[in-house]
């Protein structure tokens, strides 16, 4: 257990008194730290919850970091290769890119291209996200109907663990059961809110597919996707597609997974792969956003400094009252024996412990600010992640800090003028 000094405890003890006792100049010291030590709490949680928001989408489209990343180039054996290679592996997934109409057959989708459903159709092109961009020819040109083109992603297996969707409604694809003959797909909410609009018939036409499958839409789920997707396991999607070795995939792997990485290199350079193609790029999100939040926060930062120099400049103008009305006092506890450091303490003891009970107050404000802002925005699919967040733990050591910090300034100059009292003013009262 740790003790205090007993000249730390009696100036604590007084300095307790003084606040009790001067219970209305302690209120006006608070009140005018208090918007400065909430700034600072305000900048340190917000800069928290920016930090996290961003690193939240940028995951939901890139993957979480340190997650190992390999492009297949184009290869007529490297699909089997990497499908008997990742066969019973939870740590590793393969993801592959197609392209899909639901609704009326052979007409002019609403969304031509696959762009969001609010967007103006700007011309035949496709553009998979796995590989580069060209005419869609596959797509029947007819009159507009009601159909939504959209990218249909196919997985081996859960991608949550790589690029964490945040799931809306109904449940995500089971991999453990056998494959359906009516594929089970997820919309992304861009295609959720589309197929919310229109009514759309539950035909799936699925580019270079023969025959076009009932698809069974099981949930929606936030991927920070801008156009309608849709999720569905890699051999259910086979079911209807005929073997495509341009097929292109994407593997992603947890850093443990160092001995797939070797045997997919060789097993794909067997096959005719070049080796300079195989390449592995870790993931590292935070990259793409510390250096901008990091120059917001000292931005804020600075004016919320600026705001709790006010507030130190009020403890100060209190402290110097305080201390013109204690003379008698101080002088007597010196007449008494009273070291001057002691008195010193006295002071600065009174300001600290009003600059804590300041930053106690404001952290409060910041929980429940938090709070709120939680059950108001959180029901927002993009502010989903505000309904559970806690109030990060660096806001509160910063409000703290900047209590303690503007007590010490602000009743350094005040407890100097209380140690150098001379004895000699006790004569006076």
């Amino acid at each position: 257990m740790i003790r205090l000094s007993g000249k730390l405890r009696s100036a604590l003890i007084i300095g307790m008194q003084g606040i009790r006792s001067r219970k209305l100049r302690t209120l006006l010291s608070m009140v005018s730290l208090f918007l400065g030590v909430l700034a600072v709490v305000a900048v340190q949680a917000g800069s928290q919850v920016a930090e996290q928001a961003a690193l939240g989408n940028i995951e939901l489209i890139e993957g979480v970091d340190g997650t190992q990343q390999m492009y297949l180039p184009q290869n007529d054996k490297a699909p089997a290769v990497v499908l008997d290679a990742l066969q019973g592996r939870q740590h590793a997934v393969a993801v592959g890119g197609a392209h899909a109409v639901i609704g009326e057959p052979n007409v002019t989708p609403i969304n031509k291209g696959g762009g969001p459903i609010d967007e103006l159709f700007s011309g035949g092109y496709y553009c998979s996200g796995y590989g580069p961009c060209g005419p869609d020819q596959d797509v029947a040109q007819g009159p507009p109907g009601k159909a939504i083109e959209l990218g249909l992603n196919s997985m081996t297996g859960d991608v949550r663990q790589f690029q964490p969707y945040r799931l809306q409604s109904g449940q995500w694809l089971d991999f453990d059961g056998p494959p359906s003959l009516a594929p089970r797909i997820v919309l992304n909410t861009k295609a959720a809110e589309a197929f919310q609009r229109y009514q759309i018939p539950a035909r799936m036409h699925i580019t270079g597919a023969a025959n076009d499958p009932t698809p069974q839409v099981i949930g929606v789920v936030d991927d920070g996707g801008y156009s309608p997707a849709a999720y569905v396991r890699y051999d259910e999607l086979a079911n209807w597609l005929p073997v495509d070795g341009n097929a292109q995939l994407r593997i992603l792997m947890s850093p443990t997974e160092t001995a797939l990485q070797q045997t997919l290199k060789a097993r794909l350079a067997a096959v005719g792969v070049p080796a300079d193609q195989l390449q592995v790029r870790t993931i590292n999100s935070k990259e793409h956003v510390a250096e901008q939040l990091a120059l917001m926060r000292w931005v804020f930062l600075g004016m919320a400094g600026l705001v709790l120099l006010i507030g130190v400049a009020g403890i100060l103008n209190v402290g110097l009252a305080t201390v013109g009305e204690r003379v008698e006092e101080f002088a007597l506890r010196r007449a008494l024996g009273t070291p001057r450091l002691l008195l010193a303490g006295i002071v600065l003891a009174e300001t600290l412990l009003t600059g804590l009970f300041t930053s106690a107050l404001a952290i409060g404000v910041g929980v429940l600010g938090l709070r709120a802002a939680g059950v108001v925005f959180g029901s927002s699919s993009r502010l989903s992640f505000l309904h559970d967040l806690a109030f990060p733990w660096q806001a509160g050591v910063a409000g703290v800090a900047a209590g303690l910090i503007a007590g010490l300034l602000g009743g350094f100059v005040p407890a100097l003028r209380a140690a150098r009292i001379p004895i000699a003013t006790v004569m006076r009262a």
